[in-house]
């Protein structure tokens, strides 16, 4: 089905609602110190201005770029490295190859997916510049990959990770029982999406976003063209709604603060699903949408990575003092 939540009774779809929200802030809460670190580096590289009151009012407040400076560094070296030209994708052979086939079929799959992500999918290579400019600042980056109905193409889109929350202590993505993906989408979105029968058409109310929460200078949102955005979360976690006593993965979406759900739709394809000689199921394997750009591993083991933010914070802040002295 395209969206299960319409056969799904009312009381099932508030119960999922209010599991998926509370869910939500429970992993958020869980990286709490992490986000904090993570508002200070992109305040430092943004080189944000800040009035000084000490020690009098209006005192010198200059940011020196280092950070910033050290951002423009990895990107210039590791951009071209991985966008060299127009082929991207290299495809290699696995095995014997005396007739020349598998390569033949390898350099016609390299050209056709170098050709989709610069030609097809013409949001890929602003997103992978954006990309690289900031997994260095703040250590983390996703890339989120899918096939938009509505385009009727795939898309692959850059991610922030303050945009996607999973619990800090999970060992990977591919591990991460549960992850959610932040979308602010107007009420404009959200009528489009009804209409195209992708969403449930329910009564969300006004839509409300939190002074200060996706603003990194900490003000008031700016206001965007058809109102204040909604706060939606796509949520890939795994849910029982056959009740077999099996969770298979799901992909439930949900607005933040009504908890209405919008949509439900599998994570997973029923070919893929493996049972033992007892016709009893044994693994069903999730689709994989996301993927982390990393810098240094967390020395905690935490999920979220660190970045020159952490590493060069400290010295630029104290560069920054002296200059103002």
């Amino acid at each position: 089905m395209d969206n299960i939540a319409a056969s799904l009774d009312e009381d099932t779809l508030n119960k999922l609602g209010d599991e998926v929200v509370s869910n939500f802030d429970n992993d958020d809460r869980s990286r709490a110190d992490w986000l904090t670190k993570y508002e200070e580096a992109m305040k430092l590289a943004a080189q944000v201005a800040e009035e000084k009151s000490y020690p009098w009012p209006n005192a010198a407040n200059v940011k020196f770029p280092l950070l910033t400076e050290a951002a423009l560094q990895f990107n210039a070296r590791a951009y071209p490295a991985l966008v060299p030209g127009t082929d991207i994708v290299k495809a290699r052979t696995v095995g014997f190859d005396v007739t020349g086939e598998k390569q033949d079929s390898a350099i016609r799959v390299s050209k056709h997916m170098s050709y989709q992500l610069l030609e097809e999918m013409e949001e890929w290579e602003e997103n992978m510049d954006k990309l690289l400019m900031t997994v260095p600042i703040i250590g983390c980056m996703f890339k989120k990959t899918y096939f938009c109905p509505k385009a009727g193409r795939n898309k692959s889109i850059a991610v922030y990770p303050k945009d996607f929350v999973v619990d800090y202590d999970t060992n990977s993505l591919e591990e991460a029982y549960r992850k959610t993906h932040v979308m602010h989408y107007t009420e404009n979105d959200i009528k489009l999406n009804v209409n195209a029968e992708i969403y449930l058409d329910v009564d969300l109310g006004e839509a409300q976003i939190e002074y200060g929460e996706d603003n990194i200078a900490g003000t008031k949102p700016t206001k965007v063209t058809g109102g204040t955005p909604y706060k939606i979360l796509e949520q890939h976690t795994f849910l029982d709604l056959d009740d077999d006593g099996i969770e298979e993965p799901y992909i439930i979406t949900v607005d933040y603060k009504s908890k209405q759900v919008l949509r439900i739709a599998a994570g997973f394809d029923i070919e893929d699903v493996e049972v033992n000689y007892n016709d009893k199921i044994v693994n069903i394997p999730r689709d994989e949408y996301f993927i982390k750009y990393g810098f240094v591993p967390s020395p905690d083991g935490g999920f979220y990575d660190m970045g020159f933010g952490q590493f060069l914070g400290p010295i630029n802040k104290t560069v920054d003092t002296i200059i103002n002295q």
